[in-house]
């Protein structure tokens, strides 16, 4: 029997030490270290070790080409890459509710449809409970399987046996295995799953698809590492009180990364969105002051989104400063760069702003239709209605040029957008942009640019 020692692991971040030390060198938490027991030489929960693979030239590995399958969406499988590729590992994270699950048990149905295997297993629900969701959908299939446990090591002979060709686990949190300590979903135990099917997975050729819960603020619980060792990482978001959700690619070994996709939840599930350019607009009113429309690039597509700002007298010793669906510091950055170039006072008026649509960016390229936002909403005056804004307002007020110019104007004059407010390509372009909040301020507030006069949305 082999023999006991001891080490010292943080409760924080999971790392192991020898020795104890007051503070973690992996996470830089103080007095986080605990002792634990292990056996000597115990590394896999099998007990055996993996065999080391020959030496080969790079040239005469075996090729994977052409054993990529489809997930069932085409447009899921344009960002992806291609679609599954077999032994490789995906992660994907979302807010409870978001459709996880549903996007998921699409994908499995139809790899079923196509004559392949697909194993879904359940930590969370029952299976009556997740046969009456697949029966909803129109999945039942004779080549879907389903199996509700939380124990890794009852997984063991269905990928020793006969391999399926996609693994669904929902969720990794929920997995617990005998070769690591504490309770499922701690550092430990999620780390330790994650890496044992992703071997497992890897020498039978199946593809796995994690799903991992996110923490308070979006991001992904459980340890950072965990994004290393998986092969992609996309993300669900949305509003779970709108329709659409969007799916991003924010890790991808085998296609672009940072892609965006569109799915509209209906009662047959998640339909995908082939044109979403305008989705985000909704049932948009022009005439109103206060809302300007963006061409924003999230990933490679250009799409066009209002921003509205409302300006309003405070009553408050401190004014309010309130933004939804980008970094608020982006909002009073450019408050602080109107007073100054444009002589401007907010100095007694609550500013709220926010994205419509429950759309949410974190580019430069949002600064000029903010900054006309706000302008419009102070002076009461509304945009064109077909006037679109790009651009990035550096702190002297000029506008600089950002990523994806050329796709965000052939966007615009697709969508029949004039005039088009952006940064010169080149400095000194004739008729060809803005140069400055300054130019953006005289073409459409030039009537307003004393002091505004009294109004129920202003000042």
């Amino acid at each position: 029997m082999a023999k006991l020692r001891e080490q010292y692991r943080c409760v924080a971040c999971g790392s192991r030490l020898a020795q104890w030390q007051g503070r973690c060198p992996e996470c830089g938490a103080w007095n986080t270290l605990e002792p634990v027991q292990i056996r000597a030489g115990a590394g896999r929960a099998d007990g055996t070790r993996r065999q080391a693979e020959a030496v080969l030239r790079l040239s005469e590995a075996p090729d994977a080409a052409g054993t990529v399958f489809s997930t069932g969406t085409e447009a899921l499988d344009r960002v992806l890459g291609q679609g599954f590729v077999p032994g490789s590992c995906m992660l994907l994270g979302g807010e409870p509710g978001i459709g996880k699950s549903t996007l998921l048990l699409q994908a499995a149905g139809a790899v079923a449809a196509s004559g392949r295997r697909a194993v879904y297993l359940s930590g969370e629900e029952s299976l009556s409970r997740l046969r009456a969701r697949a029966e909803r959908l129109g999945l039942l299939h004779e080549h879907l399987y389903a199996v509700s446990t939380t124990k890794l090591e009852d997984l063991y002979p269905l990928l020793d046996d006969d391999p399926p060709a996609l693994l669904i686990i929902d969720s990794v949190q929920t997995l617990s295995t005998a070769s690591a300590d504490g309770l499922p979903g701690n550092v430990s135990q999620v780390r330790a799953v994650a890496a044992d099917l992703a071997e497992r997975c890897r020498r039978c050729n199946t593809t796995v698809v994690l799903v991992g819960h996110v923490t308070k603020d979006g991001s992904l619980a459980g340890p950072r590492l965990l994004e290393h060792m998986v092969d992609t990482v996309i993300s669900l978001e949305g509003d779970r009180g709108r329709e659409f959700r969007i799916l991003r690619v924010l890790k991808n070994r085998f296609g672009p990364n940072m892609e965006m996709l569109v799915f509209r939840m209906l009662d047959k599930g998640l339909e995908s969105v082939e044109d979403p350019s305008t989705v985000f607009l909704g049932a948009r009113d022009a005439s109103l002051s206060g809302a300007a429309v963006v061409m924003a690039m999230d990933g490679r597509r250009p799409l066009a989104v209002e921003v509205q700002a409302l300006v309003t007298r405070s009553w408050l010793p401190a004014p309010r400063r309130a933004g939804l669906g980008f970094d608020v510091n982006r909002l009073h950055l450019l408050l602080a760069v109107l007073e100054k170039h444009l002589r401007l006072s907010f100095a007694q008026s609550d500013i709220y702003a926010k994205l419509g649509g429950g759309m949410k960016l974190m580019e430069p390229g949002m600064d000029a239709a903010l900054v006309a936002a706000v302008l419009s909403s102070y002076y009461d005056v509304p945009l064109p209605e077909k006037a679109v804004f790009w651009g990035e307002v550096d702190l002297n007020g000029r506008l600089r040029p950002v990523e994806g110019q050329d796709l965000r104007e052939r966007q615009a004059r697709r969508l029949g957008y004039t005039p088009l407010v952006r940064p010169p390509v080149e400095p000194g372009e004739e008729g060809g942009g803005f140069g400055s909040i300054a130019q953006i301020h005289q073409a459409f507030f030039a009537r307003k640019a004393g002091p505004p006069s009294p109004s129920k949305n202003r000042p």
